[in-house]
């Protein structure tokens, strides 16, 4: 069993109960899922570049990403609908908590000038975005082999009905947000 997981089950989901004055463990909020989302908008001209964003996401996150498709033809980026633009990966389960795992206590530390994710960017129904600037800060990714530096969006979405509930589940797993 992953080491957050086993967390959540020994102390995070009896903390919660006693903060929020839960009738059952079953309120406690848990984290559905994470997903990760890379836009690759120079596509467009070069499908090698998609390629690559591809194998690297896959790298990062252990799944085959989803290549996502532009919705609506947009003419100043020479766009048409349908086109591919981007990757991305919906991790649940043992992968999940294993992103997660690796995420707080190996990548965020690794980004330059780090002092903490922004206590603000949940979207009002408990769900996290998070924004990286680049692809270097997980282990996986080889520099050498890096064409270009991406960034890319991940979204952790919780069963929480609040912020409140949802910040203080993701600061019991650990992740460190701005004092």
């Amino acid at each position: 069993m992953n080491r957050l997981k086993e967390k959540f089950n020994t102390e995070v989901a009896e903390s919660l109960v006693k903060k929020f004055n839960y009738s059952s463990v079953m309120e406690v909020p848990k984290i559905e899922k994470i997903v990760v989302n890379m836009g690759v908008g120079d596509a467009v001209q070069n499908s090698k570049v998609l390629d690559n964003a591809v194998e690297e996401l896959e790298q990062i996150t252990g799944q085959k990403p989803l290549v996502t498709k532009a919705k609506k033809s947009v003419a100043t980026f020479r766009l048409r609908e349908g086109m591919p633009i981007g990757a991305k990966v919906t991790l649940r389960g043992e992968r999940m908590y294993d992103f997660l795992d690796k995420l707080i206590a190996v990548s965020l530390p690794r980004v330059r000038d780090f002092r903490g994710v922004s206590k603000t960017a949940f979207d009002g129904r408990g769900n996290y975005t998070l924004g990286v600037k680049e692809q270097l800060i997980f282990p996986e990714i080889d520099y050498d082999k890096v064409s270009k530096v991406r960034g890319m969006d991940i979204v952790i979405v919780t069963t929480a009905n609040t912020d409140e509930e949802a910040r203080e589940l993701l600061t019991q797993f650990g992740m460190p947000f701005q004092k």
